[in-house]
């Protein structure tokens, strides 16, 4: 988004931020700024705004032939400053981020894996325990979508970047490649240290390369957005970004798309009554997902891989913290494939929960564009990777999210419907979204037992208070 300092090619290897187990915790809205903070966040957000501008956007070439080379070089030189590795880390400190070790020895969930952080000893530092390790190795092998600048130009537009406006656009990147690895892979894969690679591996990336050839690449998701009034430039929504997804994979079942063209797996956008036109916690039928499943398959199969998309708003300004719970138990669903959310006007992948923060993926990074082949084994795949870990504190995350959940078989789709009942039945009547056998019939956590009230609850316990912080979609 326009108002996030983009860091600028740090995923290079030999950059100091990138220390295998580094963690970066983001203060909350709680922390106020100093008036001096604040007169450099001014100051490096307008710096950074003026140099990380996407190609169209410039002044044009008469224009610049009119500048003079002094000029250039001096604007050079102070870009190569503001995006250097000392001045971000000099940015993040002003602006009121902390980089720190986490001294937390809580369990780790992280895309529906535990990791329990066990010290050795007692002066050892969990973020040298065997645990964080496997945690670290993990998180370092989830896919990485940043800005990209230099790609082809979308469509009939002159965008040949999507800095400062595609954010959402890349976190839902990261969330459909993790289903992909988790399809072709297994959960339990992670990258190798060095080449050559695996095939799927290589083939995921080649899908969301920077051009039309790409399937899953950002020119075809606005293509797919069209629909929406979506064009290059404009930010999208959780919502959106969801619906364009399901309208890119149903549009390659009705094109006849051969097999290695299709989205391999089927997308069902769980919504509210009459699609979330009335507002409410949104339904996931049962009968509904049956049938979207047979039509994937083209009604040669009664099952078949499914992606599970639900959006949610849970909040004016901020999620209403009683929903705070049962976003944290989402990421120990096996299904899990994580958040599209971030802190408001700035979309990142939340990934993981520990405590009261959540990890995530940040795609605010520019980064020069690179189109993998699909027999590319030895490709440098450093780009599409980061171990630097940064969390930021749950309570912080913006309302308008979505949540992403992968179903491989009909065996996995009943253990998650089982999950996610038991998740509503403890939510003290506010659940995240409900389980029916179809549309017609009582909702799951309607029939279940009641629950004490939770300590989490809001202040104001009234039971239309739940329904009032639920937004049309």
């Amino acid at each position: 988004m326009k108002n996030i300092p983009d860091r600028t090619d740090t995923n290079s290897t030999d950059s100091p931020d990138r220390i295998c187990g580094s963690i970066r915790s983001e203060t909350g809205p709680s922390n106020r700024k100093s008036p001096k903070s604040s007169l450099w966040s001014g100051f490096l957000v307008s710096a950074f705004s003026v140099f990380d501008t996407h190609s169209e956007s410039r002044i044009s070439h008469k224009k610049n032939l009119e500048t003079s080379t002094g000029n250039h070089g001096w604007t050079a030189a102070v870009k190569r400053v503001m995006n250097g590795g000392s001045m971000r880390r000099i940015q993040e400190r002003v602006l009121g981020y902390k980089t720190n070790n986490s001294n937390s020895v809580s369990d780790i969930w992280f895309l529906g894996v535990c990791y329990k952080i066990c010290l050795e000893e007692p002066s050892q530092e969990p973020v040298h325990s065997t645990g964080y390790a496997a945690f670290s190795e993990d998180f370092s092998s989830r896919i990485l979508m940043t800005y990209r600048k230099g790609f082809v130009s979308i469509g009939d537009s002159k965008y040949t970047s999507d800095v400062n406006w595609g954010c959402m656009l890349r976190s839902s990147q990261m969330l459909v490649a993790q289903a992909l690895l988790v399809h072709r892979l297994g959960r339990p894969w992670r990258k190798p240290s060095h080449p050559p690679f695996d095939r799927a591996y290589i083939e995921i990336l080649q899908m969301f390369g920077d051009s039309e050839d790409s399937l899953f690449s950002i020119h075809n998701l606005l293509k797919a957005a069209e629909s929406y009034a979506l064009a290059p430039g404009s930010w999208v929504g959780p919502y959106a970004m969801c619906r364009t997804w399901e309208t890119l994979a149903r549009s390659k079942i009705e094109k006849n798309e051969p097999e290695d063209k299709l989205f391999p797996m089927a997308v069902y956008i769980v919504s509210g009554d009459e699609d979330g036109e009335r507002g409410g916690a949104p339904v996931l039928c049962i009968e509904d997902a049956s049938r979207i499943c047979s039509e994937f398959s083209r009604n040669q199969a009664d099952w078949s891989p499914l992606l599970l998309l639900v959006p949610l708003v849970l909040g004016l300004d901020k999620v209403n913290p009683r929903y705070l719970p049962l976003l944290a138990a989402t990421f120990t669903f096996p299904q899990s494939l994580g958040i599209l959310g971030g802190r408001p006007g700035a979309s990142t992948y939340l990934v993981g929960v520990q405590d009261d923060k959540v990890f995530y993926l940040d795609p605010h990074e520019v980064q020069q564009t690179v189109n993998i082949g699909k027999d590319s084994l030895e490709a440098d795949t450093s780009s599409y990777h980061c171990n630097v870990i940064r969390q930021i504190p749950l309570e912080s995350i913006d309302p308008s999210l979505a949540i992403g959940f992968y179903c491989r078989d009909k065996d996995d789709f009943d253990d998650f419907c089982s999950r996610a009942s038991e998740l509503a039945a403890e939510s003290n009547g506010a659940p995240l979204f409900t389980i029916t056998q179809a549309r017609n019939s009582p909702k799951s956590s309607s029939t279940s037992r009641t629950h004490e009230a939770d300590s989490f609850d809001a202040a104001d316990d009234d039971e239309d208070a739940a329904k009032d912080d639920w937004q049309l979609l």
